[in-house]
């Protein structure tokens, strides 16, 4: 079962990057472009070799979801008292709306098409690189983002369940910033579905952290 936990950690590493990386952006304004651009390049990964591959491979893993591993360790290691209640608001919120989104059979069809478009469009920003998708950076054009966050806002967030994302306003109602946080949200929502794909569920986080602790082990660096 080790591979199976250790692809576990990876896809809830993801879940708790994302949600990271809204409550970073909502409270600072700014984050770790390599961080951002991993967790972009995800969402378009959906016929990845493995569960590395969607965050760009075994060798950048420990870089690109670095902020997602120490916060799932923090999760993990730390008192209740020391956790960011945020983060954690935020990741629990983004498995619920998966939940929902696998429910509607019909919504995962549009995404998947939209994602399609998104694509090509990131294609066209690098028509010289023909490795260009294989590239997190590639997705973190200002003009992807904002088509990813359209796309969250024309399916995900037709839920009557919404995400509440709490910080300063001056950053929350920056243009940029509130695309960011939306195509992020759309990215702790892949992780999410990658994490129940591999046999993940939400009680799971309160009663197996201990399979969780050497998997984070061998991916921490």
């Amino acid at each position: 079962m080790t591979r199976l936990h250790d692809e576990q950690a990876i896809a809830l590493a993801g879940v708790f990057q994302a949600a990271a990386l809204v409550e970073q952006i909502a409270t600072r304004g700014m984050v770790s472009q390599n961080n951002l651009e991993a967790s972009l390049f995800s969402i378009m990964q959906t016929n990845a070799d493995n569960t590395e591959a969607v965050f760009g491979g075994d060798r950048d893993l420990p870089y690109n979801l670095s902020i997602g591993l120490r916060n799932l360790q923090d999760l993990i290691e730390k008192p209740r008292a020391e956790h960011n209640r945020d983060v954690i608001r935020y990741a629990l919120s983004m498995m619920h709306l998966e939940r929902k989104l696998m429910a509607k059979p019909e919504l995962i069809q549009t995404i998947s098409q939209r994602l399609k478009q998104v694509t090509e469009q990131a294609r066209y920003f690098n028509p010289d690189d023909a490795d260009s998708l294989s590239d997190p950076s590639t997705f973190a054009h200002p003009s992807v983002i904002a088509n990813l966050a359209s796309l969250y806002q024309d399916t995900i967030s037709t839920f009557s369940f919404r995400i509440q994302v709490t910080g300063d306003p001056r950053h929350l109602q920056n243009r940029e910033n509130a695309a960011k946080i939306r195509a992020l949200l759309l990215a702790g929502i892949r992780s999410a579905m990658l994490w129940r794909q591999k046999g993940g569920k939400r009680w799971h986080l309160m009663f197996f952290k201990s399979r969780l602790r050497p998997s984070l082990k061998k991916l921490l660096v």
